[in-house]
């Protein structure tokens, strides 16, 4: 028998690590190859991580919501030793040498080339919210890493060490007394007949990218009214045979979409990221949709959307609603977004401010379509289809110009559509 380590793998790009939302096995199982055995939360979706080997899971590790960084040893699995190919042994054999280097070194934060102490983003975040001065805190985590569990003791209990506070228990403690009162968590009563809700690990990944991006992206907003009459005709008079023939419903959003990703396509700045020295213009046009469940969030992504017809952008839409609502939603289905829209509309908004879906520097809201009196070219009124289309903007990357030839060239796309001119296929 051999023993095998489970390390936690990177489940997408840019991401440094993750939370064991929960374990689907215990010690003494036995599992198979690819058999998952953890979900794991990253961002906005909660991942299974299979099993590397064949075998008996002998130790977990990690408890359900612990955070690690990607390559931190979560489990360990006793092997037959010879189920293993050559390529995983090598990598298993260089997470065990990573493993061993690190045990012989002493318990103490990570540290960079420049000898500075690393925290990974939950516990940075956790302590600026709190004024927490990290370099008094020691860590119960790998190597002397803190987590948000030794925060949240602090927390709990009131002493927070400060910077420029002496470290020493009895010091830090009568400092803490003078100074003053330290943070403490939210203290609502319940009373009687209110109902505690547990939060969970997926709302809690919302409630951490919202509150990122909020501190971190300087949010501008407009919004533009678009007659959409025409589209609206189109789209009724072809729905009833589309859905008998595809098998699935020709929604309005398919056309936004569709046109949004067609304005990116000419305006590909919109198509862009901040990466702190420098903006990063993407080459895919890669369009994240919100879908939202009674408790949570999700944004998966249409891939290539600038290259797919309307029918295509309108299977992706339901493809990926229906694996959002029978929670078979895999990691890869939320990653690459470059650009977010968000059918507000469906829920009767008239007008939104969103939030921008970090790293990315746009996200557009499509609201409701409601018929009003418009005054025409002529001079005359009539009832249109118009909708809003809310855009917030990353200040740091956009500026009003080109966020607004963006939003009018979306405008005319959609105005411009209808059954002469526009094919769904």
């Amino acid at each position: 028998m051999a023993t095998e380590n489970i390390a936690m793998p990177q489940l997408g790009e840019s991401v440094t690590e993750g939370t064991i939302s929960k374990w689907l096995v215990k010690p003494g199982d036995q599992v198979n190859k690819y058999d998952p055995i953890a979900e794991v939360m990253t961002d906005k979706v909660n991942a299974e991580i299979p099993s590397s080997f064949t075998g008996t899971i002998k130790e977990l590790l990690a408890e359900d919501g612990d955070t690690l960084a990607v390559g931190d040893i979560i489990c360990t699995i006793e092997t037959d030793g010879d189920a293993t190919t050559d390529v995983e042994e090598t990598v298993n054999k260089d997470v065990k040498e990573q493993t061993q280097e690190k045990e012989i070194k002493k318990p103490v934060p990570d540290e960079n080339s420049a000898g500075k102490v690393r925290y990974s983003p939950a516990v940075l975040k956790m302590s600026q919210e709190h004024d927490i001065d990290l370099s008094q805190v020691s860590g119960s985590g790998r190597e002397g890493r803190i987590t948000r569990k030794d925060l949240q003791k602090l927390i709990d209990s009131g002493n927070i060490p400060k910077a420029g506070e002496i470290s020493t228990e009895k010091t830090s403690k009568s400092v803490t007394t003078a100074a003053q009162p330290a943070s403490q968590p939210v203290n609502i009563p319940s009373m009687p007949g209110d109902i505690e809700i547990p939060v969970t690990g997926i709302r809690k990944a919302i409630a951490a990218n919202m509150l990122r991006s909020k501190h971190e992206v300087p949010h501008a907003w407009m919004m533009m009214e678009v007659d959409v009459t025409e589209l609206v005709q189109y789209r009724d008079s072809l729905k009833a045979e589309f859905k008998q023939r595809e098998g699935f419903s020709l929604t309005y959003f398919a056309f936004f979409v569709k046109a949004v990703a067609q304005a990116l396509k000419e305006f590909p700045m919109m198509n862009s990221m901040w990466a702190g020295d420098k903006i990063i213009q993407k080459k895919d046009i890669n369009i994240s949709i919100a879908v939202a469940t009674e408790d949570a969030l999700f944004v998966p992504v249409i891939k290539h959307a600038d290259e797919k017809s309307i029918k295509g952008i309108a299977k992706d839409i339901t493809e990926l609603a229906s694996k959002v609502r029978s929670g078979k939603l895999k990691s890869d289905d939320m990653q690459g977004g470059t650009f977010t829209v968000n059918n507000t509309g469906s829920f009767g908004s008239v007008q939104s401010m969103g939030i921008i879906n970090y790293p990315q520097a746009a996200i557009l809201q499509v609201e409701s379509i409601v018929k009003r009196p418009v005054v025409m070219n002529n001079g005359m009124i009539a009832v249109r289809d118009m909708v809003n289309l809310c855009l917030s903007l990353d200040h740091r990357v956009l500026d009003g110009l080109i966020a607004g030839r963006f939003l009018q060239r979306v405008k005319d796309i959609l105005e411009n559509i209808s059954k002469e001119n526009t094919s769904v296929y």
